[in-house]
């Protein structure tokens, strides 16, 4: 069983070393990579996907548990312990969900219960992520964005099963955040989040800063900014209540205006 995951740094766009030459992941941890866009924050997950080892554009290496990852893992994708969810979602097959978690199901298990298990867990799961139901009977290339996203999360979580998931950028595809964290934290497995969500930046246990294609610090998450994200997130739920009213057809007004006011001087406070 993987304890552990370590990135050695390489190099930045410029050639110049990396400021942060070493991190270690352990089981059990949410992190997040942060920083403008273009600074590399999609290369770094790519990095760790490809196992690398001084032969990406970067110069970093990947190690499990203190070793150099053993070649079967990118020959046999069925021992990789690594899966990675993009923000390109596009389907080479038009599969109903049903089928689709089936088929990936069958390949895990051949006991035709587990399989029936573990198609149930993953729907449930999927559906605590986004507001449109998932389905077993609607096609793959039917799914939305965020039910789409939805859908990968809870199967690279309970059918793969694989213990480390890297996520690029799930904010932009409607999944429910909060509820995403607290899900993902019931299974012992090493999550990387892209983003620029400062609420999901916040429930991290550490942040990934990057600039230039470089890994420019490492900061853990202490209890001021746990703190703090508790604020966050009630603002957030205030603006999303306030956008859904909007897209269902509602009308915005002063008292709306006002009760916003009153809740961010509210927080201001506290």
């Amino acid at each position: 069983m993987i304890q552990q995951i370590t990135i050695l740094g390489g190099h930045g766009k410029d050639s110049t070393p990396e400021p942060v030459a070493r991190i270690d992941l352990s089981m059990g941890q949410v992190i997040s990579i942060v920083g403008p866009t273009g600074s590399g924050k999609t290369t770094f997950i790519n990095d760790i996907e490809l196992f690398a080892n001084g032969d990406t554009p970067t110069g970093r290496r990947i190690l499990i548990d203190g070793k150099t990852p053993p070649a079967q893992y990118r020959e046999d994708p069925s021992l990789n312990p690594i899966a990675l969810i993009t923000q390109h979602t596009n389907f080479l097959s038009d599969l109903p969900v049903g089928e689709f978690l089936r088929t990936h199901a069958g390949i895990r298990t051949n006991d035709g219960g587990m399989v029936s298990s573990l198609m149930e867990k993953t729907l449930d799961f999927a559906n605590q992520l986004t507001g449109e139901p998932v389905i077993a009977s609607i096609r793959m290339t039917e799914l939305s964005g965020g039910q789409t996203r939805a859908l990968l999360i809870a199967d690279a979580t309970i059918i793969c099963n694989t213990p480390i998931v890297l996520l690029d950028e799930v904010e932009n595809a409607g999944i429910h955040r909060t509820r995403a964290l607290e899900l993902l934290r019931q299974y012992k497995k090493i999550f990387v989040f892209v983003t620029h969500d400062p609420r999901i930046a916040l429930l991290s246990d550490a942040r990934i800063v990057m600039q230039n294609g470089c890994v420019t610090q490492f900061i853990e998450t202490d209890a001021a900014e746990r703190l703090f994200a508790g604020a966050v997130t009630r603002i957030d739920d205030t603006l999303t209540k306030l956008r859904e009213r909007i897209r269902m057809g509602g009308r915005m007004t002063m008292e709306d205006v006002r009760e916003h006011a009153a809740f961010t001087a509210m927080e201001a406070k506290a």
